[in-house]
């Protein structure tokens, strides 16, 4: 994982270029916050903490796939969990010094909505744990082709 300066990370992005106005039509209200103010839903209220079907979970910006189901795991930290995206480059890495804490924020690539952050607490063998906001995905059944 490679920690990048917000500037890069949006030159490099190739960005979703919808506009605020377009968001916000799109997007609930906390799904707004989330995406695209970096909030955070409260803990064990989201749609897929319990959520454990075969399937997709897609950026809710933008619709790009982000991790699969086989990755998804039970932390019980209050937002789903998964080992790690389906590609490498589908997820953005910023440091976050926010709320007095040091911590990796992760965002979709392709529209640069936060998602979540990512922890070195998962299980073995990679030891990550990508705490993913529920309101943050959308979720089809299946594996995509």
């Amino acid at each position: 994982m490679v920690l990048e300066t917000e500037a890069a990370v949006k030159k490099e992005a190739g960005v979703d270029k919808k506009s605020d106005e377009e968001y916000r039509q799109q997007l609930t209200e906390l799904e707004y916050v989330v995406l695209r103010e970096g909030g955070t839903e409260r803990p064990f209220t989201g749609e897929f903490v319990e959520h454990f079907e075969s399937g997709m979970y897609a950026c809710k910006a933008c619709g790009a796939e982000l991790f699969s189901s086989d990755s998804k795991f039970d932390h019980g930290c209050g937002w789903p969990a998964f080992t790690e995206p389906v590609g490498k480059k589908t997820i953005q890495y910023v440091r976050d010094s926010s709320h007095g804490m040091e911590r990796i924020e992760v965002r979709c690539a392709a529209c640069e909505s936060h998602l979540g952050h990512v922890f070195n607490d998962g299980p073995m063998p990679l030891q990550t744990r990508y705490c993913i906001n529920s309101v943050a995905l959308d979720f089809s059944d299946g594996e995509s082709a």
